[in-house]
């Protein structure tokens, strides 16, 4: 376990995504910087193809597939992020997927890993077991199953953000990083590549409140899962309990988890559309919350933050900002 995830996995995977994910821009805001007290980095990963940072991961997972593993297609399951990163990065490597999805997933995830060319089929989140339905299509089709993040090469894609983050901060020192955190693939190859570079950075993983399964697991030393009733808007982030690969690294390299609300991720998203002209979903905009709401002081550090997506319905976006 102690090598899951390493600088030069993370390296090969910048390799294998050159040319073909965008390198998105390290931004910073005045407003941000003065309301905070501290130096705020934004990597905007809400502008990488699909709209999040998700395309990183399954691009290099899919290209390091056998000739052999090709043909048989591909098989993820994902509120849809991950399924919109899979989907497209088949298309490019023209690979058949099949991609399972909550029900409830936003619209807009769903319409676009169907136009992306995947074959998608719903299930309830609340009552029925992902990868069971996932295990039994995968064994029906003989297709290569693609984790959201228990999965190193998956873990090294979403790392390549990190290393863009170095080189575009240049000879600036980086104190701290805030990244959302659902299962923990994001976070995990973050910290591994910023560590490496600034190893005594802080590093946070940030989650909706009620699912914060992180912060327990980090608590108890052992994974723990979420509760079966608990709801949030941050469907990107629901993920049951944290990865076994990725609390391998993650209990190891963070400093903490950090829990926001449902209306601090509303209001960050408002924050962030009026001051950064960025449309960021509510799972996407947690790091951000967190800083906003006064989760964590900066005090004259200079800190990274990852805004991680940007796949919200229009109807529901417009009414968040309208009651903000």
């Amino acid at each position: 376990m102690d090598r899951v995830v390493t600088l030069a996995d993370i390296e090969l995977a910048a390799q294998r995504l050159d040319g073909h994910a965008i390198r998105t821009p390290l931004l910073e805001s005045a407003v941000l910087n003065e309301r905070c007290g501290a130096r705020v980095l934004i990597k905007p990963e809400v502008l990488q193809l699909t709209g999040s940072f998700k395309f990183r991961g399954a691009f290099n997972k899919l290209s390091s597939l056998t000739p052999e593993q090709r043909q048989r297609g591909v098989l993820a399951f994902s509120s849809g992020n991950h399924a919109q990163g899979v989907a497209y990065a088949a298309r490019l490597l023209g690979l058949q997927a099949t991609i399972l999805m909550p029900a409830d997933a936003p619209q807009i995830k769903i319409q676009r890993t169907r136009e992306y060319g995947a074959r998608v089929v719903l299930f309830d989140r609340y009552t029925e077991d992902r990868e069971a339905i996932a295990a039994r299509l995968a064994s029906e089709s003989g297709a290569v199953t693609v984790k959201p993040f228990d999965d190193p090469l998956i873990m090294a894609g979403q790392g390549t953000a990190a290393l863009e983050i170095v080189q575009q901060a240049g000879e600036q020192r980086i104190d701290v990083l805030l990244s959302p955190c659902g299962g923990g693939g994001l976070i995990a190859g973050l910290g591994t590549a910023l560590k490496a570079h600034h190893p005594d950075i802080e590093v946070y993983a940030v989650e909706p409140r009620d699912f914060d399964d992180t912060a327990r697991s980090l608590a108890q030393g052992v994974r723990v899962g979420n509760p079966s009733e608990v709801r949030s808007i941050c469907d990107s982030l629901l993920s049951p309990m944290p990865g076994e690969l990725t609390f391998a690294v993650n209990s190891r390299q963070l400093t903490g988890a950090l829990g926001v609300s449902d209306d601090e991720a509303r209001q960050a998203m408002a924050f962030a559309f009026e001051h950064l002209k960025l449309v960021v979903e509510p799972g996407g905009a947690v790091a951000l919350a967190a800083l906003l709401s006064g989760k964590l002081a900066l005090e004259g550090r200079t800190a990274a933050v990852v805004l991680s997506g940007g796949n919200v319905d229009p109807h529901s976006f417009a009414q968040i900002l309208q009651a903000q």
